[in-house]
């Protein structure tokens, strides 16, 4: 049984009210880890425990995802940064960590530029800063994603996640294809909100140290992406893995885990 399994949900309210569960394991310095779109806490199951040697880590469900609330929306990724601040304020943690992957790493890009305060160091996993400047995933990506069979959109996104090589190890279940119980609305709210972002203009301001990360054969977020980004955050280093797709996180989970710790402890 996954560690989140045993642990139970505590939450915090957001400033609208809504509840917002999360999650906290390990300890030492506080690490935030934001999921992608769509996607509760589940998104880290084995993945988190490779921090818990010199970090705590705290994941959250966000709004319309786990057992957290699900209001009407609208949804956007600014509110999903208030939300985690809120659950920051809840555990009285002032400065923290921050990594988040895909639409995590868009609400981390607005943590860490509204509230430099509370991001010691940055990772920015396979994500954009959105906008007109982003360099969108292809027209055929998005028809594969939205057929008409369930089971075909679903086999569409895991290719895209992960590599064949990859697949043939790993059976499953995977935990970052979204959360099944989510309310239709949600999960509308949850794609408007990650296809509006927008942080170009923001960007600059970011102070925190920063790490962007990506996948070479990335299609569901291409990775010039990563060029954009670091091109546009002050002092920002760049990591690509090679022969890797959208879950770069799990495929090169040791090699990622490694790196993304020893930046964090400040050690390049």
């Amino acid at each position: 049984m996954p560690d989140s399994d045993r642990q139970p949900h505590t939450s915090a309210r957001a400033q609208d009210g809504t509840v917002l569960a999360y999650q906290r394991q390990g300890s030492g310095h506080p690490l935030l880890l934001l999921a992608g779109q769509a996607n509760n806490h589940r998104w880290w199951d084995g993945i988190r425990e490779d921090f818990h040697a010199t970090h705590g880590t705290i994941t959250m469900d966000y709004r319309g995802t786990g057992a957290s609330g699900r209001p009407e929306g609208p949804y956007s990724t600014q509110q999903f940064a208030d939300d985690a601040l809120s659950v920051l304020d809840e555990l009285g943690v002032e400065k923290a960590d921050v990594y988040g992957t895909s639409m995590g790493g868009r609400v981390a890009q607005w943590i860490a530029a509204r509230r430099p305060e509370r991001v010691r160091r940055l990772v920015l996993g396979c994500t954009s800063p959105g906008g007109p400047h982003a360099v969108e995933r292809d027209i055929a990506v998005r028809r594969s994603l939205v057929q008409a069979d369930p089971a075909a959109s679903r086999q569409a996104l895991i290719d895209l996640m992960y590599t064949p090589a990859w697949l043939a190890g790993h059976p499953g279940p995977y935990t970052t294809l979204g959360d099944p119980d989510m309310p239709p609305h949600a999960r509308r709210g949850h794609l408007v909100a990650s296809n509006g972002h927008n942080a170009w203009d923001v960007l600059p301001g970011i102070g925190a140290p920063t790490l962007i990360l990506h996948g070479d054969e990335d299609r569901l977020t291409p990775p010039d992406n990563a060029s954009l980004l670091a091109a546009r955050i002050p002092h920002a280093r760049t990591h690509v893995f090679r022969g890797a797709r959208h879950a770069y996180f799990e495929e090169c989970r040791h090699e990622a885990g490694a790196l993304v710790a020893e930046f964090l402890d400040g050690l390049w």
